[in-house]
């Protein structure tokens, strides 16, 4: 959001209980037990007893209760009392006006027959600018008073502005930043609050605490929340004083079509003109201005003259085969003869490419026909690059008009005549099940996937049909069910690591032992070709880890094994899109004949918190650094050669410059974070890759991460930031990043369709996400403009310091765990 922008809800549209958290109490509690309850001993003080409190919340709503008070719990575990509890009223947001009051009145039941009114305190639900207040306040409770809820109320629990000091001054600024309007600085916040805390011991002794308090948590919403009356169509300004003060209005008419616009619109794209518009030809400035329109991202969002001159020259557009996914995006599909003209004129267009069909999917274009012309094309993708996009074409289902599309049928169709597809589409469409929104629409592509795969007879003699392979696919779903079951039982064994692993071992061994050798062969779900005869117990294991997952190593066909992570409880389908793109980064690059090393594993998620990983050999950074001390003596351990540099074999020391390189690149480009030296892995070659994508798209808990993560270990063991051999680093970085820019369209077009996904990090705010994206191919410079730019970046990572202090820290709490 830039500077000069407000965004904001209206009350009036949210409808949501409003909802509030009653906290604690501050200060010192110090009252008399009244003559009437019955003790005999009038003079002693609350401590002599042991009070009972809480707290009674009423709203009003211009000086007259609405709605039923509600009460907390009673709370007797003082001093300080602290509730923490969360009211909610039976009255919505939508229902309130500009007048809006809550009460708080605290009790203490402990005096006998009679509550005793602690002290009561009132606060506007709305501010004098009539935006909802959020956040934590502290109200000061008047002593022995009921609070009043009248317009003007006798017991206000804003300190006024005369008695206001340094802790009222700091307390705002709290408020301020836990709502997350001052940027939060870890180390300055640890010492600003340490200092705050003195300040609040020396005011207490020099004030004393003849005051108390109750603090109450409003609930924050994403964007501030601006009063309106239900049925109103503007915001009636404040009155505008002469202190320079900015006044907040709405206006009814943003985003609205400008009909005065859209009527020199019609005219211009006139039907009539289409005879003269045939002949028409761009100058020199509209044509140097037509190719700055077609090196646009998908992203960007054309204009109304960029929209009008790309229609003006259609026509000679027609052979530049880049222009038509631009072309597309100016007509007025509500407008039926505009609509017609542009169909013709793309059944003429030259054929696009496949990654510009890729655009097309997108719930950009809804028209079926165009949609239809992107399928056409997809049609000449061979087997292999359509996998590339599977994952994101069963996402694209959600933006078809019927559930039977032509998208649909087209999956469908490959996927019979390659089992490979078949399988990674079954299970997509499954996962996505889950989905209440869209199920209905997987559910019929299942069906129909179903159906087709039972009719279909075998393509030669030996072969399987389709009963048989379906069979097979239907099989790898009872397999992970019956891991879910292990997991749990797993889970379930008290002890350490070791007895769990002993556990899993006398599962497989003896209970199910039918695990042990299958029935029959089935398809390794993480590669359908591989058939796996059963799991081997003695070589199967559980990972130290919060959720165990299980190590399993499973006997092949073939008379081989395989190892594979499976996971219950974490949701892997943003890993499985991050390895996705790792693989189509690395066939983009192999292409231009660059091979960085790179390990895409594979990952496929069975569920939404459930899936499996392919097990790659290896040892964390962290584990490497511990027991040889740098990468360079763990290398050398596995390919010493005397006279090679370092005393490594030149092959292996160029495997992992080429792999620091290609993930240092892909890790930056994605916004790869929480990036630390346990989810770096290296194998004995020199591969290094990385693993657990919990945060992407410029996501990280930590403060201040670095663009890309390359620790100083990494340059070390290339000889250090003066070596030829980290110059020949950043020379692979430049290359791989100047080639991964020219596919920035592609990439881009496969995460606007993972738009309507329930991937977190992408669900939370799509279009931000891609933009952040596309920031990050910095498409506005040249290729020497983005190698300096690059090598910038690269200078920057390793000189950070604040990355290597949380290294630290990381290492310590994994120590600890």
């Amino acid at each position: 959001m830039s500077g000069n922008e407000f965004r904001f809800f209206l009350s009036c549209d949210i409808n949501l209980p409003l909802t509030f958290k009653i906290e604690r109490l501050e200060g010192k509690l110090n009252t008399r037990i009244p003559p009437d309850s019955g003790d005999t001993d009038v003079d002693c003080t609350i401590e002599e007893r042991k009070p009972e409190l809480y707290v009674e919340c009423s709203l009003y709503v211009d000086g007259a209760p609405f709605g039923l008070p509600m009460r907390t719990r009673l709370e007797s575990s003082g001093p300080s009392y602290c509730w923490n509890e969360l009211i909610t009223l039976s009255t919505k947001y939508r229902d309130l006006t500009a007048n809006s009051q809550l009460t708080l009145t605290v009790y203490d039941v402990s005096c006998g027959k009679n509550e005793e009114v602690v002290g009561g305190a009132t606060i506007h639900l709305f501010n004098m600018k009539k935006q909802l207040k959020t956040g934590k306040h502290k109200l000061r409770l008047w002593s022995g008073k009921e609070a009043d809820g009248s317009i003007n109320t006798t017991t206000p629990g804003k300190v006024p502005k005369d008695e206001r000091g340094e802790l009222e001054r700091l307390e705002k600024l709290v408020n301020k930043y836990e709502r997350g309007q001052i940027q939060r600085v870890d180390w300055l916040d640890r010492l600003a609050f340490k200092s705050m805390e003195k300040i609040k011991e020396r005011e207490s002794i020099k004030n004393g605490s003849s005051h108390l308090y109750i603090v109450v948590d409003f609930c924050s919403f994403e964007h501030r929340v601006v009063f309106q009356e239900s049925g109103a169509n503007f915001l009636i300004p404040s009155p505008i004083a002469s202190t320079n003060e900015l006044v907040t209005v709405w206006d009814p008419e943003l985003g609205k079509i400008n009909p005065s616009e859209h009527k020199q619109l019609k005219l211009a794209r006139s039907l009539n003109r289409g005879i003269i518009d045939r002949d028409l030809k761009p100058s020199i400035t509209e044509r140097k201005s037509i190719q700055r329109i077609l090196r646009y991202p998908p992203t960007r969002t054309l204009t109304g003259e960029e929209k009008q001159l790309l229609w003006k020259f259609r026509f000679s557009l027609m052979s530049e085969k880049r222009a038509l996914t631009k072309f597309l995006r100016c007509v007025e599909w509500s407008d039926v003869q505009e609509a017609k003209q542009a169909l013709e004129l793309m059944g003429k267009w030259e054929t696009i490419d496949v990654c510009d069909a890729l655009e097309l999917l997108s719930p950009v274009f809804e028209s079926e026909e165009v949609r239809a012309y992107a399928v056409s094309v997809l049609e000449r993708a061979d087997d292999e690059e359509l996998q590339c996009y599977l994952l994101q074409l069963v996402q694209a289902l959600r933006f078809e008009r019927t559930d039977k599309s032509r998208l649909c049928h087209f999956l469908v169709q490959r996927s019979l005549c390659n089992i490979d597809l078949a399988s990674f589409l079954r299970w997509y469409v499954a996962v996505e099940l889950h989905d209440h929104a869209y199920a209905r629409r997987f559910y019929s592509t299942y069906e129909i996937l179903e159906e087709s795969m039972l009719k279909l007879a075998p393509a030669s003699s030996g072969e399987e049909d389709g009963i048989k392979l379906w069979h097979s696919l239907v099989r790898q779903t009872e397999l992970t069910a019956q891991l879910c079951s292990i997991t749990r039982d797993v889970r379930n064994v008290r002890g350490g690591t070791q007895k769990k692993i002993e556990k899993l071992r006398q599962l497989l061994s003896g209970l199910l032992s039918e695990l042990t050798y299958f029935d029959e062969p089935i398809r390794s779900p993480l590669a359908p070709r591989v058939l796996i005869t059963g799991i081997i117990p003695s070589e199967s294991s559980i990972f130290k880890s919060a959720l165990h997952p299980l190590r399993l190593a499973f006997r092949t066909a073939s008379g081989g094994s395989c190892k594979i992570i499976f996971k219950k409880g974490d949701d892997l389908r943003q890993d499985q899109l991050v390895i996705q793109m790792v693989t189509l980064m690395d066939r983009l690059l192999k292409l231009e004949n660059l091979d960085l090393h790179l390990t895409p594993y594979r990952v496929l998620a069975t569920g939404h918190d459930e899936g499996m990983l392919e097990f790659i050999p290896s040892k964390s950074l962290a584990q490497i650094l511990s027991e040889h001390r740098s990468i360079t003596s763990y290398l050398q351990k596995f390919h010493p050669d005397e006279d090679g540099p370092f005393g490594i074999t030149a092959t292996c020391l160029e495997t992992f410059i080429k792999s620091c390189a290609g993930y240092s690149v892909i890790t930056y480009i994605l916004g790869i974070g929480d990036r630390h030296l346990d989810n770096l892995l290296l194998q004995d070659d020199g591969r290094l890759f990385h693993v657990d994508f919990g945060f992407i798209l410029g996501r990280d808990p930590k403060p201040f991460p670095p663009p890309m993560k390359l620790c100083k270990e990494m340059v070390e063991a290339m000889g250090g930031a003066e070596s030829q051999y980290y110059t020949r680093f950043k020379s692979y970085c430049c290359e791989a990043y100047n080639i991964l820019r020219k596919s920035s369209n592609l990439i881009l077009n496969l995460f606007h369709l993972m738009a309507g996904s329930n991937i977190p990090d992408i669900a939370s705010d799509p279009e931000k996400g891609i933009l952040k994206l596309q920031e990050k191919f910095r498409l506005d410079l040249d290729d020497e403009e983005s190698i300096h730019f690059f090598q910038d970046l690269i200078n920057e990572s390793v000189s950070a310091l604040f990355p290597q202090m949380v290294e630290t820290i990381h290492r310590w709490a994994q120590y600890w765990r």
